[in-house]
Protein backbone atom coordinates (compact mmCIF):
# COMPACT_ATOMS: atom_id res chain seq x y z
CA UNK A 1 0.00 0.00 0.00
CA UNK A 2 1.78 3.65 -0.86
CA UNK A 3 0.79 7.13 0.64
CA UNK A 4 0.71 10.30 -0.65
CA UNK A 5 4.00 12.26 0.46
CA UNK A 6 3.86 15.48 0.76
CA UNK A 7 5.22 19.38 1.76
CA UNK A 8 3.53 22.38 2.51
CA UNK A 9 1.65 24.14 0.00
CA UNK A 10 3.60 27.18 -1.56
CA UNK A 11 2.94 29.61 -4.66
CA UNK A 12 3.66 28.43 -7.62
CA UNK A 13 2.28 28.87 -11.63
CA UNK A 14 -0.38 26.26 -13.04
CA UNK A 15 0.98 24.20 -15.34
CA UNK A 16 -2.60 22.73 -16.42
CA UNK A 17 -4.82 26.13 -16.31
CA UNK A 18 -6.18 29.02 -18.59
CA UNK A 19 -2.81 30.67 -20.36
CA UNK A 20 -2.46 33.54 -22.61
CA UNK A 21 -0.37 32.22 -25.58
CA UNK A 22 -0.28 32.57 -30.00
CA UNK A 23 -1.91 29.44 -31.53
CA UNK A 24 0.02 26.51 -32.59
CA UNK A 25 3.65 27.14 -34.37
CA UNK A 26 3.47 25.49 -38.55
CA UNK A 27 7.20 24.58 -38.03
CA UNK A 28 7.04 23.78 -42.12
CA UNK A 29 7.46 27.26 -42.01
CA UNK A 30 11.11 28.30 -39.83
CA UNK A 31 11.03 31.87 -40.73
CA UNK A 32 7.64 32.44 -39.56
CA UNK A 33 8.39 30.27 -36.15
CA UNK A 34 11.31 32.03 -35.47
CA UNK A 35 9.84 35.47 -36.34
CA UNK A 36 6.93 34.12 -33.82
CA UNK A 37 8.87 33.28 -31.55
CA UNK A 38 11.23 36.53 -31.68
CA UNK A 39 8.14 38.27 -30.79
CA UNK A 40 7.28 36.26 -27.92
CA UNK A 41 10.84 36.77 -26.96
CA UNK A 42 10.58 40.38 -27.23
CA UNK A 43 7.54 42.21 -27.65
CA UNK A 44 9.27 45.95 -28.93
CA UNK A 45 11.76 44.14 -30.86
CA UNK A 46 12.69 46.21 -33.82
CA UNK A 47 12.97 44.68 -37.46
CA UNK A 48 16.25 42.88 -36.34
CA UNK A 49 16.29 40.00 -34.11
CA UNK A 50 17.58 40.70 -30.11
CA UNK A 51 19.28 38.46 -28.38
CA UNK A 52 18.08 36.71 -24.97
CA UNK A 53 21.83 38.09 -23.67
CA UNK A 54 24.14 40.47 -24.07
CA UNK A 55 26.50 37.82 -23.16
CA UNK A 56 26.37 34.36 -23.47
CA UNK A 57 26.02 32.60 -20.93
CA UNK A 58 27.05 28.86 -19.92
CA UNK A 59 24.84 26.00 -17.83
CA UNK A 60 25.69 23.00 -16.38
CA UNK A 61 23.73 19.85 -17.16
CA UNK A 62 23.68 16.96 -15.15
CA UNK A 63 23.51 14.28 -17.71
CA UNK A 64 21.42 11.65 -16.64
CA UNK A 65 19.29 10.86 -19.61
CA UNK A 66 19.87 7.41 -19.36
CA UNK A 67 19.43 6.55 -15.64
CA UNK A 68 16.08 6.03 -13.24
CA UNK A 69 16.58 8.75 -10.44
CA UNK A 70 13.90 7.93 -7.71
CA UNK A 71 11.96 11.29 -7.67
CA UNK A 72 12.36 11.91 -4.17
CA UNK A 73 15.94 12.47 -4.55
CA UNK A 74 15.69 14.19 -8.10
CA UNK A 75 12.98 16.39 -5.83
CA UNK A 76 15.73 16.82 -2.57
CA UNK A 77 18.31 17.71 -5.23
CA UNK A 78 16.88 20.55 -6.95
CA UNK A 79 15.61 22.08 -3.93
CA UNK A 80 19.01 22.22 -2.65
CA UNK A 81 20.42 23.56 -6.09
CA UNK A 82 17.96 26.30 -5.28
CA UNK A 83 18.88 26.64 -1.81
CA UNK A 84 22.41 27.23 -3.38
CA UNK A 85 21.17 29.77 -6.05
CA UNK A 86 19.47 32.17 -3.78
CA UNK A 87 22.15 32.19 -1.16
CA UNK A 88 24.08 33.56 -4.44
CA UNK A 89 21.71 36.51 -5.21
CA UNK A 90 21.16 36.85 -1.82
CA UNK A 91 25.34 37.44 -1.56
CA UNK A 92 24.60 39.66 -4.49
CA UNK A 93 27.30 36.92 -6.41
CA UNK A 94 27.09 35.31 -9.81
CA UNK A 95 24.31 32.72 -10.25
CA UNK A 96 24.91 30.47 -13.11
CA UNK A 97 22.21 27.71 -14.83
CA UNK A 98 21.67 24.21 -13.77
CA UNK A 99 19.72 22.07 -15.89
CA UNK A 100 18.74 18.10 -15.10
CA UNK A 101 18.20 15.76 -17.31
CA UNK A 102 16.94 11.91 -16.17
CA UNK A 103 14.17 9.46 -15.91
CA UNK A 104 12.17 8.41 -13.13
CA UNK A 105 11.18 4.99 -11.89
CA UNK A 106 7.41 4.37 -12.11
CA UNK A 107 5.70 7.19 -9.83
CA UNK A 108 2.59 9.48 -9.93
CA UNK A 109 2.87 13.51 -8.80
CA UNK A 110 0.23 16.23 -7.94
CA UNK A 111 0.68 19.79 -7.63
CA UNK A 112 0.05 22.00 -4.91
CA UNK A 113 -3.28 22.41 -5.61
CA UNK A 114 -4.44 19.17 -7.14
CA UNK A 115 -7.81 17.41 -6.19
CA UNK A 116 -7.42 13.81 -6.20
CA UNK A 117 -10.69 13.52 -8.19
CA UNK A 118 -8.70 12.59 -11.05
CA UNK A 119 -7.19 9.62 -9.74
CA UNK A 120 -8.62 6.35 -11.06
CA UNK A 121 -7.71 4.40 -8.27
CA UNK A 122 -8.03 4.88 -4.05
CA UNK A 123 -5.17 6.95 -3.30
CA UNK A 124 -4.57 4.12 -0.13
CA UNK A 125 -3.92 1.43 -2.69
CA UNK A 126 -1.80 2.73 -5.42
CA UNK A 127 0.33 0.94 -7.88
CA UNK A 128 3.24 3.52 -8.30
CA UNK A 129 4.41 5.73 -4.84
CA UNK A 130 2.20 9.30 -5.27
CA UNK A 131 4.24 12.43 -4.36
CA UNK A 132 2.29 16.13 -3.81
CA UNK A 133 4.52 18.66 -4.45
CA UNK A 134 5.00 22.45 -4.62
CA UNK A 135 4.36 22.90 -8.83
CA UNK A 136 1.73 23.66 -10.09
CA UNK A 137 -0.89 21.70 -12.22
CA UNK A 138 -2.64 18.02 -11.42
CA UNK A 139 -1.58 14.90 -11.39
CA UNK A 140 1.00 13.51 -14.28
CA UNK A 141 3.03 10.07 -14.75
CA UNK A 142 6.58 9.64 -14.90
CA UNK A 143 8.50 6.35 -15.82
CA UNK A 144 11.45 4.86 -17.84
CA UNK A 145 11.16 6.04 -21.69
CA UNK A 146 10.27 9.67 -20.20
CA UNK A 147 12.40 12.06 -20.68
CA UNK A 148 12.38 14.54 -17.90
CA UNK A 149 14.53 17.81 -17.89
CA UNK A 150 14.40 20.29 -14.85
CA UNK A 151 15.78 23.58 -15.89
CA UNK A 152 17.22 25.43 -12.35
CA UNK A 153 17.33 28.62 -13.92
CA UNK A 154 18.12 32.78 -12.59
CA UNK A 155 15.19 33.96 -14.54
CA UNK A 156 16.72 37.69 -14.01
CA UNK A 157 19.48 36.21 -16.73
CA UNK A 158 16.64 35.56 -19.28
CA UNK A 159 13.41 37.16 -18.54
CA UNK A 160 11.22 37.41 -15.58
CA UNK A 161 8.53 36.56 -16.89
CA UNK A 162 6.49 33.29 -16.40
CA UNK A 163 4.56 32.89 -19.47
CA UNK A 164 7.42 33.67 -21.57
CA UNK A 165 9.28 31.08 -19.33
CA UNK A 166 6.57 28.62 -19.83
CA UNK A 167 6.45 29.31 -23.51
CA UNK A 168 10.35 28.70 -24.11
CA UNK A 169 9.69 25.38 -22.11
CA UNK A 170 7.39 24.65 -25.08
CA UNK A 171 9.15 26.07 -27.77
CA UNK A 172 12.10 23.57 -26.98
CA UNK A 173 10.16 20.62 -26.88
CA UNK A 174 7.93 21.99 -30.54
CA UNK A 175 11.68 22.45 -32.19
CA UNK A 176 12.68 18.88 -31.70
CA UNK A 177 9.58 17.24 -32.63
CA UNK A 178 9.51 19.30 -35.56
CA UNK A 179 13.11 19.41 -36.44
CA UNK A 180 14.46 16.05 -35.41
CA UNK A 181 11.42 13.60 -35.89
CA UNK A 182 9.15 16.10 -38.67
CA UNK A 183 6.27 15.84 -36.18
CA UNK A 184 4.08 18.19 -36.35
CA UNK A 185 4.06 19.51 -32.98
CA UNK A 186 1.65 22.14 -31.56
CA UNK A 187 0.59 24.27 -28.87
CA UNK A 188 -3.24 24.16 -27.41
CA UNK A 189 -4.84 27.61 -26.95
CA UNK A 190 -5.51 28.02 -22.78
CA UNK A 191 -3.28 25.18 -21.78
CA UNK A 192 0.29 24.33 -21.16
CA UNK A 193 1.98 21.80 -23.24
CA UNK A 194 2.89 20.53 -26.38
CA UNK A 195 0.81 18.33 -28.40
CA UNK A 196 0.77 16.00 -31.63
CA UNK A 197 -2.97 16.59 -33.23
CA UNK A 198 -4.89 14.90 -30.18
CA UNK A 199 -1.84 13.47 -28.29
CA UNK A 200 -0.22 15.28 -25.92
CA UNK A 201 3.28 14.20 -25.74
CA UNK A 202 5.03 16.80 -22.70
CA UNK A 203 3.67 17.93 -19.26
CA UNK A 204 5.07 21.12 -17.99
CA UNK A 205 4.56 22.00 -13.96
CA UNK A 206 6.89 24.18 -12.73
CA UNK A 207 8.04 26.40 -9.72
CA UNK A 208 9.11 29.63 -9.04
CA UNK A 209 11.08 30.78 -6.34
CA UNK A 210 12.96 34.42 -5.85
CA UNK A 211 13.07 33.62 -9.72
CA UNK A 212 14.83 30.58 -9.63
CA UNK A 213 12.90 28.01 -11.95
CA UNK A 214 12.56 24.64 -10.37
CA UNK A 215 10.62 21.38 -11.61
CA UNK A 216 10.41 21.44 -15.45
CA UNK A 217 8.57 19.68 -18.27
CA UNK A 218 8.24 15.70 -19.14
CA UNK A 219 8.73 14.22 -22.59
CA UNK A 220 7.39 11.07 -23.20
CA UNK A 221 9.78 9.21 -26.06
CA UNK A 222 9.26 5.20 -25.20
CA UNK A 223 6.81 5.60 -22.32
CA UNK A 224 4.60 3.11 -21.57
CA UNK A 225 1.35 4.69 -21.43
CA UNK A 226 -1.24 2.33 -19.83
CA UNK A 227 -0.32 4.16 -16.58
CA UNK A 228 -2.09 7.50 -17.72
CA UNK A 229 -5.05 5.59 -17.85
CA UNK A 230 -5.16 5.29 -13.76
CA UNK A 231 -5.56 8.82 -13.76
CA UNK A 232 -6.85 12.06 -15.85
CA UNK A 233 -3.40 13.54 -17.02
CA UNK A 234 -3.27 17.22 -16.16
CA UNK A 235 -7.17 17.19 -15.51
CA UNK A 236 -7.69 17.28 -19.11
CA UNK A 237 -10.44 14.62 -20.02
CA UNK A 238 -11.20 14.97 -23.85
CA UNK A 239 -7.53 14.48 -24.82
CA UNK A 240 -5.32 11.49 -25.17
CA UNK A 241 -1.34 11.16 -23.92
CA UNK A 242 1.16 9.98 -26.75
CA UNK A 243 5.13 9.26 -27.13
CA UNK A 244 6.92 10.01 -29.63
CA UNK A 245 8.27 6.18 -30.88
CA UNK A 246 4.63 5.41 -31.38
CA UNK A 247 4.43 8.29 -33.85
CA UNK A 248 7.32 7.60 -35.45
CA UNK A 249 5.88 3.69 -35.94
CA UNK A 250 2.93 5.61 -37.56
CA UNK A 251 5.52 7.89 -39.95
CA UNK A 252 7.99 5.27 -40.97
CA UNK A 253 6.98 5.46 -44.17
CA UNK A 254 8.03 8.85 -44.24
CA UNK A 255 11.17 9.28 -46.48
CA UNK A 256 12.11 12.01 -43.82
CA UNK A 257 11.37 9.99 -40.38
CA UNK A 258 14.11 8.72 -37.79
CA UNK A 259 15.00 5.17 -37.87
CA UNK A 260 15.68 3.30 -34.61
CA UNK A 261 16.68 -0.50 -33.77
CA UNK A 262 16.24 -0.25 -29.98
CA UNK A 263 14.49 2.31 -27.27
CA UNK A 264 17.67 3.42 -25.71
CA UNK A 265 18.90 4.95 -29.22
CA UNK A 266 15.72 6.77 -29.55
CA UNK A 267 16.41 8.16 -26.13
CA UNK A 268 19.22 8.99 -27.12
CA UNK A 269 18.64 10.80 -30.23
CA UNK A 270 15.74 12.98 -28.29
CA UNK A 271 17.97 13.80 -25.55
CA UNK A 272 20.70 15.32 -27.76
CA UNK A 273 18.15 17.35 -29.87
CA UNK A 274 16.65 18.54 -26.62
CA UNK A 275 20.11 19.77 -25.36
CA UNK A 276 20.80 21.40 -28.94
CA UNK A 277 17.10 22.81 -28.80
CA UNK A 278 17.55 24.18 -25.22
CA UNK A 279 20.81 26.30 -25.82
CA UNK A 280 19.29 27.76 -28.62
CA UNK A 281 16.32 28.71 -27.00
CA UNK A 282 17.38 30.43 -23.69
CA UNK A 283 20.61 31.16 -25.21
CA UNK A 284 23.14 29.15 -23.21
CA UNK A 285 26.69 27.23 -23.48
CA UNK A 286 25.66 24.02 -22.16
CA UNK A 287 28.42 22.51 -19.97
CA UNK A 288 27.94 18.47 -19.74
CA UNK A 289 28.48 17.06 -16.41
CA UNK A 290 28.07 12.96 -15.78
CA UNK A 291 28.75 12.89 -12.40
CA UNK A 292 26.11 13.35 -10.15
CA UNK A 293 26.17 14.34 -6.34
CA UNK A 294 28.09 11.26 -4.83
CA UNK A 295 24.05 10.63 -2.91
CA UNK A 296 22.96 9.65 -5.96
CA UNK A 297 25.52 7.07 -7.33
CA UNK A 298 23.88 4.47 -5.67
CA UNK A 299 20.23 5.17 -6.71
CA UNK A 300 20.98 5.01 -9.85
CA UNK A 301 18.54 2.36 -11.43
CA UNK A 302 19.20 0.74 -15.25
CA UNK A 303 16.23 0.99 -17.04
CA UNK A 304 14.72 -1.51 -19.30
CA UNK A 305 15.91 -2.12 -22.39
CA UNK A 306 11.97 -1.87 -23.88
CA UNK A 307 9.67 -0.10 -21.48
CA UNK A 308 5.87 -1.01 -22.15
Amino acid sequence: MEMILSTPSASFFPSCGRTHRRPESPWSHPRKVIAKFDRVLHPKASKSRLTLNAQQRTCECFDLHRDLIPYNDAWSWQKDIVREKIALIDANEDCPDSLIVLQHPPVYTLGTNSTEEFLNFDPKDSPFSIYRTERGGEVTYHGPGQIVMYPIINLRNHKMDLHWYLRALEEVIIRVLSSTFSINANRVDGLTGVWAGNQKLAAIGIRVSKWITFHGLALNVTTDLSPFNLIVPCGIRNRQVGNIKELLLLLREAENSIHFDKDSQLIDITFEALIHQFAQVFQVDIHQKTTPPPFLESLKQAPPSSPG
